[in-house]
């Protein structure tokens, strides 16, 4: 059983205004990846910065998630503080993955330029922050996924066995 936090950063979805199809979107995407089983711990939380920095702890240190996506919070407004919040409660950044996931977007969008995606990891946990756009999840984590099992090794997280019909991971050979 591998655990997995998805966290969706939504003043108006964790308020219940709209439906929350980003974090969804985030599971289907994983679950199409992986062939192990997946314990899913989800979370629709404000675009508050101790909120989202708590709730990453929790994911990290009591549900040991190996991995953490967010989704949401990414932007240039006010209110978009997801990647600070990431940046608070990890150890080390790996700007490479917020580097690859705006370069792809690139393609699609000219505003993916105000994207502030990152990724950092906390103890066993690799955390990624996604856009919030169900197409652009998609979009990045086919890019930035084939370096998530090998990270998750390297930081002595859980296992992870991925459908190589689906994604192509990469492990060196051993």
């Amino acid at each position: 059983m591998i655990n997995i936090g998805v966290i969706t950063t939504s003043d108006r979805a964790s308020a219940g205004i709209y439906e929350d199809i980003s974090g969804k979107a985030i599971q289907q995407v994983l679950s199409d990846y992986i062939l192990d089983d997946i314990k899913y711990h989800y979370k629709i939380i404000s675009d508050d910065m101790q909120t989202i920095e708590q709730t990453i702890k929790d994911m990290a240190d009591k549900q040991k998630c190996s991995l953490i996506v967010t989704t949401g919070g990414t932007g240039p407004a006010v209110r978009d503080v997801t990647p600070e919040a990431t940046l608070n409660v990890c150890q080390k950044m790996l700007p490479g993955f917020g580097e690859l996931m705006r370069q792809t977007s690139l393609k699609y969008v000219p505003t993916a330029i105000l994207s502030r995606q990152t990724a950092g990891i906390r103890d066993k946990s690799l955390i990624i922050n996604l856009p919030g756009k169900p197409k652009s999840i998609k979009e990045c984590l086919d890019a930035v996924f084939p370096a998530v099992p090998y990270c998750i090794d390297l930081i002595d997280g859980e296992y992870i066995n991925c459908d190589e019909n689906v994604i192509k991971i990469f492990r060196p050979k051993s």
